[in-house]
């Protein structure tokens, strides 16, 4: 059963000893993922499923990342402190293999022991004092309606499990937004970024699909197929979206938002 979803970004300016004084920027994005670490945890789940944008993709079908074990590190951002392990859930990711070929729709395993840091960032918190197992799964290049498809199946194999399960979508919005951003400025960051937290304030599908691609492509964004994906997860499920902040220090959009499930 599923009971509890969220959004998180995922920058690396997040961990502390990466971040630094750069943390200090992102007050509002941390103390967001301290209340929904703090959420989770009553949840008391069993499993959590992470959907990222920086895991091994395929263009043709969707993935999980199956290994014995996984460890989260940040070695590639200067950081040896944090190597964290983590167990995946065998059983659940058999299920979800079983369904999507039932469904016919495009599924692979991969197999990497290092968790990169678009999934390790949101575990890092998300994981604090749990002792829950891990699916590290990524979207990939299919069209959007295949991934509501993808959410939608892999919502029967939630609902169907007696486990409790999360679901989190991790990624960042625009990274053009200002003229200091990654990625330059490009006015269409502004208007991704607003049209996201429309869709994610009014749990709308249709605003996500409705919204153009030159848009999408444009904002350098890197947070829109693990919505749709969520969204999928969520369908004609009693839900309550919550914003619990959002931020733009650097140029780049980061966004953390609950779905309360209000049949709990």
């Amino acid at each position: 059963m599923l009971i509890f979803s969220a959004i998180t970004p995922h920058t690396p300016l997040l961990i502390p000893s990466i971040g630094k004084e750069n943390l200090k920027s992102l007050e509002k994005t941390q103390k967001a993922l301290e209340r929904l670490t703090d959420e989770l945890f009553l949840a008391r789940p069993e499993t959590i499923i992470v959907f990222s944008s920086h895991s091994g993709q395929h263009h043709d079908a969707f993935s999980v990342n199956l290994h014995d074990e996984y460890t989260i590190d940040f070695k590639e951002f200067g950081n040896l402190s944090i190597n964290q392990e983590l167990s995946p859930d065998l059983e659940l990711i058999a299920q979800i293999q079983r369904r999507m070929r039932k469904e016919l729709i495009p599924f692979t395993l991969d197999s990497f022991a290092s968790l990169d840091f678009g999934t390790g960032v949101p575990l890092y918190y998300l994981s604090r004092d749990l002792d829950a197992k891990i699916i590290p799964a990524t979207y990939s290049g299919l069209d959007n309606r295949e991934h509501l498809r993808f959410g939608s199946a892999l919502k029967e194999v939630i609902d169907a499990s007696n486990k409790r399960i999360a679901v989190v979508a991790s990624g960042d919005l625009s990274h053009c937004l200002t003229t200091q951003a990654p990625l330059g400025f490009h006015p269409e960051g502004e208007q991704y970024d607003h049209a996201v937290l429309e869709a994610v304030k009014n749990l709308s599908t249709s605003a996500l699909l409705n919204l153009e691609s030159k848009i999408i492509s444009a904002s350098g964004q890197c947070l829109y197929e693990q919505i749709l994906i969520l969204f999928g997860v969520l369908e004609k499920k009693n839900v309550r979206p919550e914003i619990l902040s959002y931020e733009a220090p650097f140029g780049v959009g980061y966004l953390v938002a609950q779905f309360h499930l209000n049949d709990l």
